[in-house]
């Protein structure tokens, strides 16, 4: 698993992984201060309820789908993390809109 030393961290960013408390880099992105901490899926597929994570980094696959502060389908890759966040896994399809 990915995994850093915590002095290269510097000053931590600190945000919820469901309920979990996950230290991150100033300028992480979600998926990079996930992997960093050891989780290793970040939603299950709509139909079989499969695990994914993140696969390209770059938000062309939409496989690091999570939950940012009650917003569903939010690309974990495309994000830089903030003091306070609070992510969570994303289960199955959410809705779209308003």
């Amino acid at each position: 698993m990915f995994k850093r030393p915590e002095a290269a961290i510097g000053r931590p960013v600190r945000l919820s992984f469901e309920g979990q408390e996950i230290r991150a880099a100033p300028g992480d992105s979600i998926a990079v201060a996930l992997l960093a901490a050891g989780v290793d899926f970040f939603r299950h597929t709509p139909r079989s309820g499969a695990p994914r994570g993140p696969w390209c980094m770059m938000g062309a696959c939409f496989d690091c789908l999570v939950v940012v502060d009650d917003v569903p389908n939010r690309q974990a890759c495309q994000i830089t993390v903030a003091d306070g966040m609070k992510v969570a896994r994303q289960r199955g399809a959410a809705e779209v809109g308003p």
